[in-house]
């Protein structure tokens, strides 16, 4: 799957999931923060689920409706467990991203929202 990993996790959930097989991107490489707008507009021309934990995407994409490629949100989550739970909400739900789903995913709990 494509994926573009938001600048607020660190790189190496972008290294776990490009070495579990997915193109990654990760934002924290580019030269500067084009904001959250661009990032979505960004992601969804080159068909990429984002993956962060910024609840304004989330909002751009449910108030604002902004279109995107799917956004994986996570929250409640440590360090340790990004990649874990990253994972996770990509295999179970990744049919359902890639159609445009907003994923919120924690250690316990995964809630989808399918338009």
């Amino acid at each position: 799957m494509k994926l573009l990993i938001d600048s607020c996790l660190p790189r190496s959930l972008a290294n776990v999931l490009t070495a579990e097989g997915h193109d990654t991107v990760w934002s924290g490489d580019w030269e500067h923060d084009p904001g959250d707008r661009r990032i979505l507009e960004l992601a969804l021309a080159e068909q990429r689920v984002l993956i962060t934990l910024d609840k304004d995407f989330g909002r751009l994409a449910v108030m604002a409706h902004q279109a995107h490629a799917g956004i994986v949100r996570i929250r409640k989550t440590r360090p340790p467990q990004f990649g874990e739970v990253a994972s996770k909400a990509l295999i179970l739900h990744g049919e359902d991203l890639q159609a445009g789903a907003i994923v919120v995913a924690s250690p316990h709990r995964i809630r989808v929202r399918r338009d």
